[in-house]
């Protein structure tokens, strides 16, 4: 018997799952991912409990499918983009703290209020754990360009740089600033550059 596949049925299986996904975020975010049931999720988004795990998967797969827009933004990309058009080494930094932050601050109500806090459930390990090692990727992209530059402090190796890198440009750098102490996008920005700048980087360049 042949399948048949309409649009009209396309569109309602991506209208329920965004739904769902829509659903998830909302409870997510108020109660907690590990307070939050498969249950409740089908219940705010009027559907049935095989209906969610058919259409999204459990929770982890629909925790990923909600970080995904923020792991995938086209702010890493231009970073990547942006950092191999330059030779000036704090030019490097300061194009990679304006990705990052684009990256944060257009997903920060779901990176601050469901990253920031403990998600408490051994099935959301991997997805985080994911999401962190595309985010180093990027660091560890930067620390190259860095390293053929010849721009890094002689202490330094690439492990060490992506580590200061993190330490300045990772997720909990914009917590802290922004989330904890209430500093606006741009002055944290404008800090971390800085900072990781003097952390990074020779105070003169070696001459030919």
């Amino acid at each position: 018997m042949r399948s048949y596949n309409s649009p009209r049925r396309r569109d309602a299986a991506l209208a329920t799952r965004e739904a769902i996904l829509e659903s998830s975020r909302r409870l997510f975010l108020a109660e907690g991912y590990a307070q939050v049931t498969v249950a409740d999720i089908a219940t705010a988004a009027r559907v049935a409990v095989p209906t969610v795990y058919g259409s999204t998967g459990g929770k982890a797969a629909i925790l990923k499918a909600l970080l995904t827009p923020a792991v995938e933004d086209p702010a890493v990309e231009q970073t990547l983009t942006g950092i191999a058009s330059t030779d000036d080494p704090r030019r490097v930094i300061a194009i990679t703290a304006a990705g990052t932050r684009q990256a944060q601050e257009r997903h920060w109500e779901l990176v601050w209020g469901l990253l920031y806090r403990s998600l408490g459930e051994p099935s959301a390990a991997p997805v985080l754990d994911e999401a962190k090692a595309a985010y180093l990727g990027v660091m560890s992209a930067v620390a190259d360009r860095l390293t053929a530059l010849d721009a890094l402090k002689p202490a330094l190796d690439h492990a060490a740089a992506v580590d200061l890198l993190w330490f300045y440009l990772g997720r909990s750098a914009w917590y802290t600033l922004v989330g904890d102490q209430g500093w606006d996008f741009d002055r944290a920005e404008a800090w971390l550059a800085d900072a990781a700048q003097q952390a990074l980087l020779q105070t003169a360049r070696p001459e030919a």
